[in-house]
Protein backbone atom coordinates (compact mmCIF):
# COMPACT_ATOMS: atom_id res chain seq x y z
CA UNK A 1 0.00 0.00 0.00
CA UNK A 2 2.78 2.44 0.77
CA UNK A 3 4.15 2.04 -2.74
CA UNK A 4 0.78 2.80 -4.21
CA UNK A 5 0.55 6.04 -2.24
CA UNK A 6 4.07 6.97 -3.30
CA UNK A 7 3.32 6.43 -6.96
CA UNK A 8 0.01 8.21 -6.57
CA UNK A 9 1.66 11.37 -5.35
CA UNK A 10 4.11 11.27 -8.24
CA UNK A 11 1.14 11.30 -10.62
CA UNK A 12 -0.60 14.06 -8.68
CA UNK A 13 2.41 16.36 -8.65
CA UNK A 14 3.00 15.80 -12.34
CA UNK A 15 -0.60 16.66 -13.11
CA UNK A 16 -0.69 19.81 -10.99
CA UNK A 17 2.76 21.16 -11.77
CA UNK A 18 1.73 22.61 -15.10
CA UNK A 19 -1.56 24.00 -13.78
CA UNK A 20 -0.74 25.33 -10.32
CA UNK A 21 -0.67 28.92 -11.47
CA UNK A 22 -3.82 28.58 -13.58
CA UNK A 23 -7.17 30.09 -12.82
CA UNK A 24 -9.67 27.63 -11.39
CA UNK A 25 -11.73 28.01 -14.54
CA UNK A 26 -11.49 30.07 -17.70
CA UNK A 27 -14.45 32.38 -18.06
CA UNK A 28 -15.58 35.75 -19.41
CA UNK A 29 -18.89 37.60 -19.37
CA UNK A 30 -20.83 39.31 -22.12
CA UNK A 31 -23.99 41.45 -22.15
CA UNK A 32 -25.85 41.72 -25.47
CA UNK A 33 -28.62 44.30 -25.92
CA UNK A 34 -30.86 44.03 -28.99
CA UNK A 35 -32.68 47.22 -30.00
CA UNK A 36 -34.35 46.77 -33.37
CA UNK A 37 -31.55 46.10 -35.85
CA UNK A 38 -28.84 47.39 -33.50
CA UNK A 39 -26.83 45.03 -31.32
CA UNK A 40 -24.78 46.48 -28.47
CA UNK A 41 -22.24 44.28 -26.71
CA UNK A 42 -20.34 44.77 -23.46
CA UNK A 43 -17.59 42.18 -23.09
CA UNK A 44 -15.91 41.79 -19.69
CA UNK A 45 -12.56 40.01 -19.31
CA UNK A 46 -10.88 39.15 -15.97
CA UNK A 47 -7.26 40.31 -15.84
CA UNK A 48 -6.04 36.74 -15.48
CA UNK A 49 -7.75 35.83 -18.76
CA UNK A 50 -6.41 38.92 -20.54
CA UNK A 51 -2.85 37.87 -19.62
CA UNK A 52 -3.29 34.72 -21.69
CA UNK A 53 -2.74 36.89 -24.77
CA UNK A 54 0.90 37.67 -23.97
CA UNK A 55 3.71 35.08 -23.97
CA UNK A 56 5.22 36.48 -20.76
CA UNK A 57 1.91 36.81 -18.93
CA UNK A 58 2.05 40.62 -18.88
CA UNK A 59 -1.11 42.71 -19.08
CA UNK A 60 -1.93 43.47 -22.74
CA UNK A 61 -2.71 47.01 -23.84
CA UNK A 62 -6.24 48.16 -24.68
CA UNK A 63 -5.30 48.09 -28.36
CA UNK A 64 -4.11 44.48 -28.20
CA UNK A 65 -7.02 43.17 -26.14
CA UNK A 66 -9.58 45.23 -28.06
CA UNK A 67 -8.18 44.05 -31.37
CA UNK A 68 -8.27 40.43 -30.23
CA UNK A 69 -11.93 40.71 -29.21
CA UNK A 70 -12.93 42.67 -32.34
CA UNK A 71 -11.67 39.84 -34.53
CA UNK A 72 -13.65 37.23 -32.56
CA UNK A 73 -17.05 38.68 -31.59
CA UNK A 74 -19.75 39.37 -34.14
CA UNK A 75 -23.44 39.42 -34.93
CA UNK A 76 -25.43 38.49 -38.00
CA UNK A 77 -29.01 38.74 -39.27
CA UNK A 78 -30.11 35.92 -41.51
CA UNK A 79 -27.20 35.23 -43.84
CA UNK A 80 -25.78 38.75 -43.66
CA UNK A 81 -23.15 39.95 -41.23
CA UNK A 82 -23.80 42.91 -38.97
CA UNK A 83 -20.86 45.33 -39.45
CA UNK A 84 -19.37 47.05 -36.43
CA UNK A 85 -20.03 50.79 -36.39
CA UNK A 86 -16.72 51.56 -34.66
CA UNK A 87 -13.65 49.97 -33.12
CA UNK A 88 -13.84 48.32 -29.70
CA UNK A 89 -14.21 50.99 -27.03
CA UNK A 90 -12.57 50.38 -23.62
CA UNK A 91 -14.78 51.46 -20.72
CA UNK A 92 -14.32 51.54 -16.95
CA UNK A 93 -14.63 48.25 -15.08
CA UNK A 94 -14.27 46.91 -11.56
CA UNK A 95 -10.77 46.27 -10.25
CA UNK A 96 -9.35 43.08 -11.75
CA UNK A 97 -11.39 43.29 -14.96
CA UNK A 98 -11.22 44.85 -18.44
CA UNK A 99 -14.35 45.86 -20.33
CA UNK A 100 -15.01 46.77 -23.96
CA UNK A 101 -18.11 47.94 -25.79
CA UNK A 102 -19.11 47.11 -29.38
CA UNK A 103 -22.00 48.21 -31.58
CA UNK A 104 -23.19 46.24 -34.60
CA UNK A 105 -25.71 47.52 -37.14
CA UNK A 106 -27.66 44.69 -38.74
CA UNK A 107 -29.46 44.87 -42.11
CA UNK A 108 -32.64 43.50 -40.48
CA UNK A 109 -34.16 43.16 -37.02
CA UNK A 110 -35.04 39.48 -37.43
CA UNK A 111 -33.02 36.28 -37.48
CA UNK A 112 -30.28 37.76 -35.30
CA UNK A 113 -27.43 35.48 -34.24
CA UNK A 114 -24.64 36.26 -31.76
CA UNK A 115 -21.17 34.76 -32.03
CA UNK A 116 -17.97 34.66 -29.97
CA UNK A 117 -14.69 32.86 -30.67
CA UNK A 118 -12.81 34.72 -27.92
CA UNK A 119 -10.37 32.70 -25.77
CA UNK A 120 -11.27 29.25 -27.12
CA UNK A 121 -7.97 29.24 -29.02
CA UNK A 122 -6.22 29.81 -25.66
CA UNK A 123 -8.37 27.64 -23.35
CA UNK A 124 -10.62 25.08 -25.01
CA UNK A 125 -12.68 24.64 -21.82
CA UNK A 126 -13.40 28.39 -21.72
CA UNK A 127 -16.99 29.44 -20.91
CA UNK A 128 -18.64 32.78 -21.64
CA UNK A 129 -21.67 33.67 -19.54
CA UNK A 130 -23.87 35.67 -21.91
CA UNK A 131 -26.72 37.91 -20.75
CA UNK A 132 -29.11 38.82 -23.55
CA UNK A 133 -31.78 41.51 -23.52
CA UNK A 134 -34.03 41.14 -26.54
CA UNK A 135 -35.88 43.87 -28.42
CA UNK A 136 -39.18 43.01 -26.70
CA UNK A 137 -37.65 43.52 -23.25
CA UNK A 138 -37.07 39.83 -22.51
CA UNK A 139 -33.98 38.76 -20.60
CA UNK A 140 -32.17 35.43 -20.86
CA UNK A 141 -28.79 33.98 -19.90
CA UNK A 142 -26.97 31.42 -21.99
CA UNK A 143 -23.60 29.71 -22.14
CA UNK A 144 -21.21 30.22 -25.05
CA UNK A 145 -18.79 27.29 -25.10
CA UNK A 146 -16.23 25.81 -27.47
CA UNK A 147 -18.90 23.44 -28.79
CA UNK A 148 -21.56 26.13 -29.14
CA UNK A 149 -20.13 29.50 -30.09
CA UNK A 150 -23.20 30.92 -31.83
CA UNK A 151 -26.51 31.81 -30.18
CA UNK A 152 -29.51 31.87 -32.49
CA UNK A 153 -32.18 34.26 -31.20
CA UNK A 154 -34.61 33.77 -34.05
CA UNK A 155 -36.45 30.81 -32.52
CA UNK A 156 -36.36 31.83 -28.88
CA UNK A 157 -36.04 28.20 -27.78
CA UNK A 158 -32.30 27.81 -27.69
CA UNK A 159 -31.69 29.01 -24.16
CA UNK A 160 -29.11 26.53 -22.89
CA UNK A 161 -29.81 27.38 -19.29
CA UNK A 162 -33.57 27.56 -19.19
CA UNK A 163 -34.11 24.60 -21.49
CA UNK A 164 -30.99 22.51 -20.84
CA UNK A 165 -31.54 18.82 -20.23
CA UNK A 166 -30.65 16.85 -17.12
CA UNK A 167 -27.56 15.31 -18.69
CA UNK A 168 -26.22 18.70 -19.79
CA UNK A 169 -26.09 19.73 -16.14
CA UNK A 170 -24.47 16.41 -15.30
CA UNK A 171 -21.75 17.24 -17.81
CA UNK A 172 -21.44 20.77 -16.40
CA UNK A 173 -20.79 19.25 -12.96
CA UNK A 174 -18.16 16.90 -14.39
CA UNK A 175 -16.36 19.77 -16.10
CA UNK A 176 -16.46 21.83 -12.91
CA UNK A 177 -14.17 19.21 -11.35
CA UNK A 178 -11.99 18.71 -14.43
CA UNK A 179 -11.38 22.46 -14.84
CA UNK A 180 -11.11 23.32 -11.14
CA UNK A 181 -7.47 22.99 -10.13
CA UNK A 182 -8.22 23.92 -6.52
CA UNK A 183 -10.90 21.23 -6.15
CA UNK A 184 -8.57 18.69 -7.75
CA UNK A 185 -5.78 19.68 -5.35
CA UNK A 186 -8.05 19.17 -2.36
CA UNK A 187 -9.16 15.74 -3.56
CA UNK A 188 -5.55 14.68 -4.05
CA UNK A 189 -4.82 15.89 -0.54
CA UNK A 190 -7.63 13.69 0.80
CA UNK A 191 -6.21 10.67 -1.00
CA UNK A 192 -2.72 11.42 0.26
CA UNK A 193 -3.86 11.75 3.87
CA UNK A 194 -5.71 8.40 3.76
CA UNK A 195 -3.46 5.50 4.67
CA UNK A 196 -6.15 2.86 4.18
CA UNK A 197 -9.12 2.35 1.89
CA UNK A 198 -11.43 2.74 4.91
CA UNK A 199 -9.92 6.14 5.67
CA UNK A 200 -10.43 7.23 2.06
CA UNK A 201 -14.09 6.18 2.22
CA UNK A 202 -14.55 8.22 5.40
CA UNK A 203 -13.05 11.42 3.99
CA UNK A 204 -14.78 11.20 0.60
CA UNK A 205 -18.12 10.51 2.34
CA UNK A 206 -17.72 13.54 4.60
CA UNK A 207 -16.69 15.76 1.69
CA UNK A 208 -19.64 14.59 -0.42
CA UNK A 209 -22.18 15.16 2.35
CA UNK A 210 -20.81 18.63 3.02
CA UNK A 211 -20.72 19.97 -0.52
CA UNK A 212 -24.09 18.41 -1.38
CA UNK A 213 -25.73 20.23 1.52
CA UNK A 214 -24.36 23.70 0.81
CA UNK A 215 -24.77 23.31 -2.96
CA UNK A 216 -28.49 22.82 -2.37
CA UNK A 217 -28.73 25.62 0.21
CA UNK A 218 -26.92 28.13 -2.00
CA UNK A 219 -28.76 27.38 -5.23
CA UNK A 220 -32.19 27.45 -3.59
CA UNK A 221 -31.39 30.81 -1.99
CA UNK A 222 -31.44 29.72 1.65
CA UNK A 223 -27.83 30.88 2.06
CA UNK A 224 -25.96 33.27 -0.24
CA UNK A 225 -22.28 33.52 0.77
CA UNK A 226 -19.75 36.01 -0.57
CA UNK A 227 -18.05 34.25 -3.49
CA UNK A 228 -14.73 35.98 -2.84
CA UNK A 229 -14.67 34.64 0.74
CA UNK A 230 -15.38 31.11 -0.45
CA UNK A 231 -12.59 31.14 -3.05
CA UNK A 232 -10.09 32.17 -0.36
CA UNK A 233 -11.31 29.58 2.15
CA UNK A 234 -11.04 26.82 -0.46
CA UNK A 235 -7.34 27.65 -0.68
CA UNK A 236 -7.11 27.41 3.11
CA UNK A 237 -8.68 23.92 3.14
CA UNK A 238 -6.01 22.73 0.70
CA UNK A 239 -3.24 24.13 2.91
CA UNK A 240 -4.74 22.55 6.04
CA UNK A 241 -4.91 19.08 4.49
CA UNK A 242 -1.22 19.35 3.62
CA UNK A 243 -0.41 20.77 7.06
CA UNK A 244 -2.12 17.83 8.77
CA UNK A 245 0.09 15.42 6.84
CA UNK A 246 3.17 17.34 7.97
CA UNK A 247 1.98 17.45 11.60
CA UNK A 248 1.42 13.67 11.64
CA UNK A 249 4.67 12.86 9.80
CA UNK A 250 6.87 15.08 12.00
CA UNK A 251 5.03 14.29 15.27
CA UNK A 252 5.00 18.03 15.96
CA UNK A 253 1.34 19.03 15.71
CA UNK A 254 1.80 21.83 18.26
CA UNK A 255 4.42 23.59 16.12
CA UNK A 256 2.40 23.22 12.92
CA UNK A 257 -0.78 24.39 14.67
CA UNK A 258 0.98 27.44 16.10
CA UNK A 259 2.37 28.32 12.69
CA UNK A 260 -1.05 28.13 11.01
CA UNK A 261 -2.79 30.02 13.81
CA UNK A 262 -0.06 32.65 13.90
CA UNK A 263 -0.43 33.44 10.21
CA UNK A 264 -4.21 33.67 10.42
CA UNK A 265 -4.18 35.74 13.60
CA UNK A 266 -1.71 38.14 11.96
CA UNK A 267 -4.01 38.49 8.95
CA UNK A 268 -6.96 39.09 11.27
CA UNK A 269 -5.07 41.82 13.11
CA UNK A 270 -4.05 43.36 9.81
CA UNK A 271 -7.66 43.47 8.66
CA UNK A 272 -8.70 45.09 11.93
CA UNK A 273 -6.02 47.73 11.26
CA UNK A 274 -7.53 48.41 7.85
CA UNK A 275 -5.02 46.54 5.67
CA UNK A 276 -7.70 44.78 3.63
CA UNK A 277 -8.39 41.11 3.11
CA UNK A 278 -11.15 38.92 4.54
CA UNK A 279 -13.29 40.09 7.49
CA UNK A 280 -11.29 40.06 10.71
CA UNK A 281 -13.68 37.80 12.63
CA UNK A 282 -13.81 35.30 9.77
CA UNK A 283 -10.02 34.97 9.68
CA UNK A 284 -9.86 34.84 13.49
CA UNK A 285 -12.38 31.99 13.51
CA UNK A 286 -10.44 30.20 10.78
CA UNK A 287 -7.30 30.49 12.92
CA UNK A 288 -8.98 28.99 15.98
CA UNK A 289 -10.45 26.16 13.93
CA UNK A 290 -7.13 25.44 12.19
CA UNK A 291 -5.17 25.32 15.45
CA UNK A 292 -7.63 22.96 17.12
CA UNK A 293 -8.00 20.78 14.04
CA UNK A 294 -4.25 20.31 13.64
CA UNK A 295 -3.72 19.67 17.35
CA UNK A 296 -6.49 17.06 17.57
CA UNK A 297 -5.61 15.19 14.38
CA UNK A 298 -1.92 15.24 15.26
CA UNK A 299 -2.44 13.54 18.62
CA UNK A 300 -4.96 10.89 17.56
CA UNK A 301 -3.57 7.47 16.81
CA UNK A 302 -6.36 6.76 14.32
CA UNK A 303 -7.84 10.00 12.98
CA UNK A 304 -9.76 8.33 10.15
CA UNK A 305 -13.20 8.68 11.75
CA UNK A 306 -12.79 12.26 12.91
CA UNK A 307 -11.72 13.22 9.40
CA UNK A 308 -15.24 12.40 8.24
CA UNK A 309 -16.45 15.34 10.35
CA UNK A 310 -13.57 17.59 9.32
CA UNK A 311 -13.97 16.89 5.60
CA UNK A 312 -17.71 17.46 5.99
CA UNK A 313 -16.87 20.98 7.18
CA UNK A 314 -14.44 21.41 4.29
CA UNK A 315 -17.12 20.08 1.96
CA UNK A 316 -19.50 22.79 3.15
CA UNK A 317 -17.00 25.38 1.90
CA UNK A 318 -16.35 23.65 -1.43
CA UNK A 319 -20.10 23.25 -1.95
CA UNK A 320 -20.48 27.01 -2.11
CA UNK A 321 -17.69 27.02 -4.69
CA UNK A 322 -19.57 24.41 -6.75
CA UNK A 323 -22.68 26.59 -6.51
CA UNK A 324 -20.99 29.67 -7.97
CA UNK A 325 -21.55 28.57 -11.57
CA UNK A 326 -25.18 27.71 -10.98
CA UNK A 327 -25.87 31.00 -9.19
CA UNK A 328 -24.56 32.85 -12.26
CA UNK A 329 -27.02 31.00 -14.46
CA UNK A 330 -30.33 31.89 -12.78
CA UNK A 331 -31.76 28.42 -13.05
CA UNK A 332 -35.44 27.97 -13.90
CA UNK A 333 -37.20 27.69 -10.53
CA UNK A 334 -39.58 25.01 -11.76
CA UNK A 335 -36.69 22.61 -12.44
CA UNK A 336 -34.34 23.42 -9.56
CA UNK A 337 -34.48 19.97 -7.98
CA UNK A 338 -33.85 18.14 -11.26
CA UNK A 339 -30.97 20.36 -12.37
CA UNK A 340 -29.42 20.45 -8.91
CA UNK A 341 -29.37 16.65 -8.77
CA UNK A 342 -27.85 16.54 -12.26
CA UNK A 343 -25.08 19.01 -11.44
CA UNK A 344 -24.29 17.29 -8.13
CA UNK A 345 -24.22 13.89 -9.86
CA UNK A 346 -21.77 15.32 -12.35
CA UNK A 347 -19.54 16.58 -9.54
CA UNK A 348 -19.52 13.09 -8.01
CA UNK A 349 -18.70 11.48 -11.35
CA UNK A 350 -15.86 13.95 -11.78
CA UNK A 351 -14.48 13.19 -8.33
CA UNK A 352 -14.63 9.43 -8.80
CA UNK A 353 -13.10 9.66 -12.26
CA UNK A 354 -10.19 11.70 -10.90
CA UNK A 355 -9.49 9.36 -7.97
CA UNK A 356 -9.99 6.12 -9.90
CA UNK A 357 -7.95 7.43 -12.82
CA UNK A 358 -5.03 8.17 -10.52
CA UNK A 359 -5.32 4.75 -8.89
CA UNK A 360 -5.27 3.15 -12.33
CA UNK A 361 -2.08 5.00 -13.26
CA UNK A 362 -0.65 4.02 -9.87
CA UNK A 363 -1.21 0.35 -10.64
CA UNK A 364 0.81 0.73 -13.82
CA UNK A 365 3.64 2.54 -12.03
CA UNK A 366 3.77 -0.10 -9.30
CA UNK A 367 4.15 -2.79 -11.92
CA UNK A 368 6.98 -0.79 -13.48
CA UNK A 369 8.65 -0.48 -10.05
CA UNK A 370 8.78 3.31 -10.22
CA UNK A 371 7.63 3.86 -6.63
CA UNK A 372 9.65 5.59 -3.90
CA UNK A 373 9.14 5.38 -0.12
CA UNK A 374 5.86 6.86 1.06
CA UNK A 375 7.31 9.15 3.80
CA UNK A 376 9.35 11.07 1.22
CA UNK A 377 6.38 11.46 -1.08
CA UNK A 378 4.12 12.55 1.78
CA UNK A 379 6.57 15.22 2.90
CA UNK A 380 7.13 16.61 -0.59
CA UNK A 381 3.48 16.38 -1.61
CA UNK A 382 2.22 17.94 1.61
CA UNK A 383 4.67 20.82 1.35
CA UNK A 384 3.49 21.37 -2.22
CA UNK A 385 -0.17 21.48 -1.12
CA UNK A 386 0.59 23.81 1.78
CA UNK A 387 2.44 26.23 -0.48
CA UNK A 388 -0.21 26.10 -3.20
CA UNK A 389 -3.09 26.44 -0.74
CA UNK A 390 -1.50 29.36 1.11
CA UNK A 391 -0.77 31.12 -2.17
CA UNK A 392 -4.41 30.87 -3.18
CA UNK A 393 -5.66 31.81 0.29
CA UNK A 394 -3.51 34.90 0.68
CA UNK A 395 -3.81 36.12 -2.92
CA UNK A 396 -7.59 35.67 -2.94
CA UNK A 397 -7.94 37.23 0.50
CA UNK A 398 -6.32 40.45 -0.67
CA UNK A 399 -7.67 40.43 -4.23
Amino acid sequence: MRYRFAALMICALAMLAGRASAHTKSETHSAWQIAGSTVRLTFTVPDIEAKRLTPDGAMPSDAVLGGYLSARVSASAGKADCPATDDAQPVSAASGYRRFEFTFQCPAATGIRLHSDAFYDLAFDHVNFAQIQTADGGFTEQLITADKRTLDLSGGSDNRLQNAGFFEYVWLGVMHIFTGVDHQSFLIGLVLISRRLRDLIFVITGFTLGHSATLALAVTGVIRPHAEYIDALIGLTIALVGAENIAVATHKPRLVALGAAGLLFAMSAGRAAGLGGLPSLLVLGAGLFSANYLMISGHLRDAGRIRLLVTLIFGLIHGFGFASDLLEMRLPTGRLAELLVGFNLGVEIGQLTLVLGLIGVVAVLVRLRLAIPRPIVVDVGSAFLVGLGLFWFVSRSYA
